[in-house]
């Protein structure tokens, strides 16, 4: 099993999480966007030529559990994706991931859309 899926069957909601932590500017990421609503980093474990994760700033543990009131920030994530996307030249394509629970293969609990790209990906993905 990949030691990413791995994590998400242990991985459990609560507490605090590296994303907070990023966030917070506790620890070190490689941001390269920030708003009032989000941050975007490079991802530190790439699974593609370009890989870098939108993360909100609000602590909204995973897709399921959101609420209505946060569909303007979900739909911000998105639009940041597609923004910051075009800034790293991919302009052939990428593609958007929001991983939910254990068989979504989430492996922190903190909602944060993955976007990759910079080679051709491979479908039915994973």
């Amino acid at each position: 099993m990949a030691d990413e899926i791995c994590k998400a069957q242990t991985a459990r909601p609560g507490g605090v999480t590296i994303f907070g932590k990023i966030i917070r500017k506790e620890i070190p990421a490689d941001i390269f966007y920030e708003d009032d609503q989000c941050i975007a980093f490079h991802d530190i474990a790439p699974q593609a030529p370009t890989h870098f994760l939108v993360v909100p700033k609000k602590p909204i543990s995973q897709l399921s559990e959101a609420d209505v009131a946060d569909e303007a920030l979900l739909g911000h994530l998105m639009i940041v994706g597609k923004r910051c996307a075009a800034d790293l030249g991919l302009a052939r394509g990428y593609r958007l991931v929001l991983n939910e629970g254990a068989d979504g293969g989430q492996s922190v609990y903190h909602v944060h859309l993955h976007v990759l790209g910079g080679r051709q990906l491979g479908w039915p993905p994973g």
